[in-house]
Order: C-alpha cells, then sequence, then structure tokens
C-alpha cells in the first residue's frame, strides 16, 4: 500500500445472502484508492451486516495499521457520524460528500410529482463548470403549481419556504 492517496472512494454495498437457510442482507464494504501516480487501486473488501459508522472505524484503522498514513479527499456518502470517524483516523482528510448522494438527500423535501424535474435541475446545478455559468435554477427554484419556494442551503441541501 502507498503512505498516501490523493482520494479515497468509500462505500457500502448491501447483498442479499443466503445464511443458515435464511436470507439475510449483509454489507460489503468497499474502499478504492487514487494513487498519487494516477491509478486507482482496491484498498480492500471488508464484510459486515449492515454499514455503520462504527465497522467504517474498523476499516480505516485497518488501513492505518497496513500503512497508509493519510488521504488527502475522502468521497462517502454521508452516513451518520462518517466524517467524524474519518477525521479520528485521518485528521487532516477533508470529505466530500458524492453528489448522487447530495442530489438524493435533497430529494427528501420535494413532494413525488416533483421529483424528475427536481433531479434534473439539481444535475444541472452539480455540472455547471463553474460558478458563472450555474443556471438560474440555483438561484431560485418554484414548484408548479403550489407556490412554494425552495431555494438551495449553503451546505448544498434544499431549504424549503413557503
Amino acid at each position: 500500500m502507498d503512505p498516501v492517496y490523493l482520494i479515497v472512494w468509500m462505500d457500502g454495498i448491501v447483498f442479499k445472502v443466503r445464511d443458515n437457510g435464511k436470507i439475510i442482507n449483509k454489507t460489503v464494504y468497499l474502499c478504492v484508492g487514487l494513487k498519487q501516480n494516477g491509478l486507482k487501486e482496491v484498498l480492500g473488501m471488508w464484510v459486515g451486516k449492515s454499514e455503520s459508522s462504527s465497522f467504517w472505524m474498523g476499516v480505516l484503522t485497518d488501513l492505518k495499521a497496513r500503512g497508509v498514513q493519510d488521504i488527502l479527499i475522502t468521497c462517502t456518502d454521508n452516513l451518520n457520524g462518517f466524517t467524524d470517524i474519518i477525521r479520528a483516523v485521518f485528521p487532516l482528510s477533508s470529505t466530500q460528500i458524492r453528489v448522487v448522494y447530495q442530489i438524493r438527500n435533497s430529494c427528501k423535501y420535494v413532494v413525488y410529482k416533483d421529483k424528475k424535474e427536481f433531479t434534473a435541475d439539481m444535475k444541472s446545478i452539480y455540472n455547471a463548470p463553474n460558478r458563472r455559468l450555474l443556471p438560474w435554477n440555483w438561484i431560485i427554484w418554484k414548484r408548479n403549481g403550489e407556490g412554494s419556494t425552495l431555494m438551495p442551503s449553503s451546505h448544498g441541501g434544499i431549504t424549503g419556504m413557503t
């Protein structure tokens, strides 16, 4: 393992497996690192019952024990407490929440009939090459027919206003 990784993507994938004649969920924890030479490397896969911050603590501690000294940027799904766990093991690491999870979390505040249009708007925001070229829906986005207004908050989520 390299001592420093530019980016490490971390995610848990849930699979249904047969265990003692019953179908249960198991989580495969996966870490993929971007090395300084630009190549990606699978750092490891671990199996657990369900995705949790406490299990990630063991994964990160294992990476450290195997020689990883620093991770510049971690890319995660924003699991509750995950950023704090990362900072406990790699205190200088910055965390970036994957865009798909930011959009998914923002959709919690949108009624079902508006989700398709809202998701398309959010993708156009996140795909803008720079702030100057952000579409107007970054400034304000109105849901059709209800007079309710949704505005992006400073952390990238959505704040609802009536």
